[in-house]
């Protein structure tokens, strides 16, 4: 395939993923919702109705603009090659393959970073402002930028000198050794992140001993799980919105309770909760899920193994010879529909465990407490109650509200 072919092909990629995106978002913002579910008397009035909507909305119209810049810039650095021109004027002064990959993809971070700053600070301090969520404040905003500028240097930066030297070395053998690095590297992720890289961003402090904690551990003990890692985490410092999850294996398995979701809940209900996130573990969804991880990674290395020197690609781009960094940027526009249709298989199996957890905590606790905490949380954080099915099919990781409490009640 010739470099204007694969240029067409990259613009036409970019394109269908941007317009079918919008079409997808505007079925389901435009979905007429005016009925209050009987099951939802008592926690939702057409006041929080309207506001949830307006929230809906307001986030709709606000990525719509975002992604439309995006999508244009996007479209005009493919048009005229400045993808390719940056490589050039690169290689005026870098003669070593290492450090001119290094560099390029150095300036593109920062600039894709830089140019969505004001988009993020918008949404922080603007939209999620207006609707009572956000708690943070500028200091944190920008301190949060740079630790994750730190973190993307300390760990990012090794990974992409091992990938770059992997493949200058082994030239398209690379993938499957890189994928073995990598597999070790999301296993490490998940036994660690809570412990290392959470404590970063957050304050993680042991649940105090009393009553809660005496009901939590005697449940998990009925189950055969052993809780001895059980934190609560300051969500409040950033935002109202409440979540619990689960990290970790064996020893080191760990369960995180926001400071928000303690406020907002009752005793019976966060015990609800947190047999949900036990069920992940017995019911093996967080081994299953890592594996699927792994599997996928595997599968982008391999196909990114069969462009990875192809000059045809780089020259599409603007180019004036092949260039692995370019290769891998013209990859990932090529990848993105295969990438979309992996995440509708991983959100299917996703909403699928989910299920199965709402059931082990059903079967082993209660239905109807966490029936209840579902409610409560979908309301406070104006949830879309009733999203369009193909809305759902495609990007959610969870089932919608209703499908859960019909199984839950």
């Amino acid at each position: 395939m010739d470099q204007e072919t694969i240029k067409y092909l990259l613009l036409l990629v970019i394109s269908f993923n941007f317009i079918f995106e919008k079409i997808i978002d505007y079925l389901n913002v435009n979905r007429n919702t005016t009925t209050i579910p009987a099951n939802l008397d008592g926690y939702l009035d057409r006041e929080k109705l309207k506001e949830s909507k307006a929230y809906q909305r307001t986030k709709y119209n606000f990525g719509l603009f975002s992604d439309t810049f995006s999508f244009f810039l996007t479209f005009l650095l493919i048009v005229f090659g400045l993808f390719g021109w940056l490589d050039d004027w690169l290689r005026q002064y870098l003669q070593s393959p290492m450090a001119l990959t290094l560099t390029y993809f150095a300036i593109v971070f920062i600039g894709s970073d830089l140019l969505s700053l004001p988009f993020d600070y918008y949404q922080t301090f603007k939209i999620e402002n207006d609707f009572g969520f956000n708690k943070s404040t500028v200091k944190t905003f920008f301190m949060d930028k740079v630790k994750g500028y730190l973190l993307s240097i300390i760990i990012g930066g090794p990974l992409l000198f091992l990938l770059l030297w992997l493949i200058l070395e082994l030239g398209q053998d690379f993938w499957w050794i890189f994928w073995i690095v990598t597999a070790l590297f999301m296993l490490l992720a998940n036994l660690f992140y809570t412990g290392l890289i959470l404590p970063l961003f957050n304050k993680l402090t042991p649940l105090e001993e009393g009553e809660f904690k005496e009901t939590i551990t005697s449940y998990a003990q009925s189950v055969g799980f052993s809780l001895k890692n059980v934190f609560v985490m300051d969500g409040s410092k950033r935002s109202s919105k409440a979540n619990a999850f689960f990290s970790g294996f064996g020893k080191s398995k760990k369960v995180v309770l926001y400071d928000t979701l303690i406020d907002q809940h009752s005793q019976e209900e966060l015990v609800a909760v947190l047999a949900h996130e036990i069920g992940h573990y017995k019911k093996g969804h967080i081994k299953t899920g890592m594996l699927a991880g792994v599997l996928q990674t595997g599968l982008l290395l391999y196909i990114l193994s069969l462009f990875i020197f192809s000059e045809p690609l780089s020259m599409a781009l603007g180019a004036n010879q092949m260039a692995i960094h370019l290769n891998i940027i013209g990859f990932t526009m090529l990848f993105s529909p295969i990438s979309l249709i992996i995440g509708i298989g991983m959100n299917y199996l996703s909403r699928k465990n989910e299920f199965e957890a709402d059931d082990f905590a059903k079967t082993t606790f209660s239905g109807p407490p966490l029936a209840t905490a579902l409610k409560t949380l979908s309301v406070k954080t104006l949830s879309d109650i009733d999203p369009h099915p193909v809305y759902v099919f495609i990007h959610y990781s969870h089932p919608p509200l209703l499908k859960r409490l019909e199984k839950l009640e």
